[in-house]
């Protein structure tokens, strides 16, 4: 899956216009399309390097992962809404609710969020 072009590539080509809300040489930050909640921001590395999924991850990556948590850090001061609190979530394989095979971070906040963020309704008792 990883050499499919996704359009998070395209998003970091220029190719498809996002309102970008932070972006350094490694990483951009993006309002999601379809907001999950009142602030939805996407964060992605802007080269894939094998970087899919989460459970892709090798030694090679944990420099871009430390910056793209450190990198949460700044959009929240960006953020008026994220000042109170928020959740990042990364969303890994099909089971996981991935739908876009680039990795991403998902900040979300805005509002009072409530626990568990979700669920199949199929939980063991």
């Amino acid at each position: 899956m990883d050499a499919e072009v996704t359009i998070f590539d395209k998003i970091v080509a220029g190719q498809i216009k996002a309102n970008i809300v932070y972006q350094d040489d490694l990483c951009l930050a993006f309002h999601d399309v379809n907001p999950q909640a009142p602030v939805h921001i996407l964060l992605i590395p802007k080269q894939r390097n094998g970087l899919s999924q989460l459970s892709k991850a090798q030694e090679h990556n944990k420099e871009i992962l430390g910056h793209l948590l450190f990198t949460v850090t700044k959009i929240v001061e960006l953020v008026d809404e994220l000042k109170n609190g928020f959740r990042i979530v990364i969303n890994d394989g099909e089971n996981g609710g991935q739908s876009v095979w680039h990795l991403h971070i998902h900040i979300i906040g805005g509002e009072q969020l409530t626990w568990p963020p979700g669920s199949s309704g199929n939980q063991k008792k």
